[in-house]
């Protein structure tokens, strides 16, 4: 485990927020359907108000957060510092449903995107301060636009998880390999 947890896991739910939106415009967070399916398949707790506007907040944070892989180091520092001052982070330890004792840095009140918010930009300090933002990455399939977070010992995570981008690269080696020899 290269780090945390839970900051490995708030670093996946914001690869998968991003991921919500397609380079194509394809969008999954449409509806406040679609946010409740993938606020239940990320198992973000606490309040919601189940309205547009949260859907809309939600939507913008995925656009902030986005810019994270394009981001120089001093950009994704103030990126990071300004989700954290809107959100008035006061990180503490909690405990709850299946969870052992991991970081919050909101109240479970707090507004859906700010919690989320606050919890990606807590992982990404982990990952600035560790000097890991190389991690960072977007799909290497020419025809996909997907992030990703290599988390992976030998830094060796090239594909993104939505689709079968690593497989059609493969074959599409193996067949010009097959065609050259």
């Amino acid at each position: 485990m290269l780090f945390a947890n839970d900051t490995e896991v708030a670093l996946r739910s914001a690869v998968n927020l991003v991921n919500t939106l397609d380079s194509d415009g394809t969008d999954d967070l449409l509806t406040l359907a679609d946010l409740d399916r993938f606020i239940e398949q990320e198992a973000f707790t606490g309040s919601r108000t189940h309205d547009d506007d949260e859907l809309a907040t939600v939507r913008e944070l995925r656009a902030r957060l986005r810019s994270l892989w394009d981001a120089s180091e001093d950009e994704a520092v103030a990126l990071v510092n300004d989700l954290l001052r809107e959100s008035q982070a006061l990180p503490q330890l909690v405990k709850h449903d299946h969870w052992d004792w991991h970081l919050h840095a909101t109240t479970p009140e707090a507004p859906l995107a700010q919690r989320m918010g606050t919890e990606a930009a807590m992982a990404f300090v982990d990952v600035i301060r560790s000097k890991e933002l190389d991690r960072l990455r977007v799909c290497a399939a020419d025809d996909c636009e997907a992030v990703l977070i290599d988390l992976s010992k030998n830094r060796s995570k090239r594909y993104c998880d939505t689709g079968n981008c690593a497989n059609r690269a493969h074959v599409r080696a193996y067949r010009e390999r097959k065609a050259a020899g």
